[in-house]
């Protein structure tokens, strides 16, 4: 990132900024009233970290081989930089609250923003009671006790209304939950990682050749969708700018510091599992959870000839140690991108691209309660729906939610992204701290590769295997579907495809329930 200039005063920046804005002075400028601005740069560093770091895909890259490796070094450097460039600059531009609705609302119109919202946000529910929960539930099982029938479904609903209870509250209280999961991770991987090292020097470790990190298209076209998925969420604190003592300044500074810790903290857990299990037994859903049993036998323990971890002893301590450590981060990575999600839906609906009484802002607590509320039905509803639906196939369940929050997501990414050169030429006098350098080439340049990642996303998700074996490649489309979705293609499609149709004709009826609002905004 390069620093601009400034052209104007800061006070006349901000205002800049503020002209720039949709007026959202009707029916809005109450609720702006009862925003805190209590999040500082810290806070944010620990809420990117907390986003970025997610541990329900780290099982995924691993199971895919060192080639996983690899293509996260290429993706860092296609992918991740020209993304962090782009919303720095949108991030410290347009600093107003709703962030990325706000954006796409001033380059493309309401309406388009308005249902890339309804995307951006109904994906949260749809990862917190899909692909987080059922990580949570094994975990679960996995160190603790079994969740037969009914209890399975009672430990998911806790799951899903705990995180609830954490996103009303005021931002003072609420920020300490991005700032525990980020300690979290940060100490559960720490330990993760030290662990390994006890175990490589007591037992040795699998052997990774040279050309097993060699990239394919075939690993490139199953990892692409979780790895970029692992690189986003930079924009979620814009989307509580005005909630934050400096955005010009801390938005910037916190995304490329996040950015690098982000890669350390995936890196290194990866290259763990590598060494400790043997890649044909690396599976998406329990990869990492296996990887900590495996080398917490160090501290207490056995492995059998069948593979079959026992702990004992220290080992069964920090194994349930560190599984609590795990389930809370899948619950702050739930909570925190609700925490911005939610806050950018709020304003589109107080915007008029939404029924009014859900852009409400709590005069109590300063956060959007109903949207929050509203969420929690949706994944509670999910949640069940999924688990019937797949006969309570875990593996089955986490590969179709995973799939629909990555595709959902950046389905509204192919809209957001593109705002950068749009902004660029229609707001041209705006003030922009930091600026992605080479000037218009430069933003053509960010935006391309950005949009174009995360389309090419869409397009594999929706149809695994795209490209496999044409033009001489190997490997056949088949062998690209989720292995629970083995010969049942079309199955894993409707998975995708239904829902999407559903939350678009859901951000329509948004859009029709608005009427009022856009009415009196004139």
């Amino acid at each position: 990132m390069t620093q601009a200039p400034p052209s104007r005063t800061e006070a006349t920046a901000r205002a800049a900024a503020a002209d720039a804005a949709p007026d959202l002075s009707e029916g809005w400028g109450e609720q702006r009233g009862r925003l805190h601005k209590d999040l500082r740069r810290l806070d944010v560093l620990f809420f990117l970290i907390c986003t970025l770091v997610g541990l329900d895909t780290i099982g995924s890259v691993a199971a895919q081989g060192p080639q996983g490796l690899t293509w996260m070094a290429i993706l860092a450097v296609a992918f991740f930089l020209p993304y962090g460039l782009l919303v720095a600059e949108l991030g410290s531009a347009f600093p107003v609250q709703g962030g990325p609705y706000v954006w796409t609302r001033l380059a493309f119109g309401r309406l388009t923003a308005g249902v890339n919202q309804i995307l951006y946000w109904i994906s949260n529910p749809v990862w917190v009671g899909g692909s987080l929960c059922i990580i949570a539930l094994t975990t679960w099982e996995e160190f603790f006790t079994p969740l037969p029938g009914l209890w399975k479904y009672a430990a998911g609903l806790v799951f899903i209304w705990g995180g609830a209870l954490a996103v009303v509250q005021s931002v003072r209280i609420g920020k300490w939950v991005p700032i525990t999961g980020a300690i979290a991770r940060i100490v559960l991987l720490g330990f993760f990682l030290v662990s390994v090292v006890v175990f490589a020097a007591q037992n040795g470790v699998h052997t990774l050749p040279a050309s097993e990190f060699a990239p394919t298209y075939v690993g490139f076209v199953a990892l692409v969708p979780v790895l970029i998925f692992n690189f986003v969420g930079f924009e979620l604190p814009s989307s509580a700018a005005e909630e934050m003592k400096n955005p010009r300044r801390d938005i910037p500074l916190s995304i490329l510091r996040s950015g690098l810790a982000s890669l350390v903290l995936y890196g290194g857990p990866i290259l763990g599992i590598l060494f400790v299990l043997p890649s044909e037994d690396i599976g998406s859903l329990g990869g990492f959870i296996d990887a900590c049993k495996a080398v917490f036998t160090v501290y207490g323990g056995s492995i059998a000839a069948d593979g079959t971890v026992t702990l004992t002893g220290a080992g069964s301590v920090f194994g349930g140690i560190a599984a609590a450590g795990l389930i809370i981060g899948l619950l702050t990575s739930g909570v925190t991108w609700a925490m911005g999600a939610h806050r950018a839906q709020a304003v589109a609906c107080a915007d008029g691209a939404g029924p009014a009484w859900l852009g409400a802002i709590s005069e109590k607590h300063g956060t959007p309660v109903r949207v929050n509320l509203l969420s929690a039905v949706l994944a509670s509803l999910l949640f069940v729906v999924a688990l019937n639906l797949t006969a309570g196939d875990g593996e089955k369940y986490f590969a179709a939610g995973l799939g629909l929050t990555i595709c959902t997501t950046f389905i509204s990414y192919v809209i957001t992204f593109p705002s950068l050169v749009v902004l660029r030429r229609k707001y041209p006098d705006v003030t922009r701290p930091y600026a992605v350098p080479g000037g218009r080439a430069g933003a053509w340049l960010v935006t391309s590769l950005a949009t174009g990642f995360v389309a090419f996303t869409v397009v594999v998700l929706i149809w695994p295997g795209f490209g496999v074996g044409w033009f001489g490649t190997e490997g056949t489309a088949a062998d690209s579907l989720p292995e629970a979705f083995a010969g049942e293609r079309l199955q894993y499609t409707l998975s995708q495809v239904v829902p999407l149709l559903l939350f678009l004709g859901i951000g329509l009826l948004f859009y029709a329930l608005g009427a009022k609002t856009r009415r009196a905004k004139g």
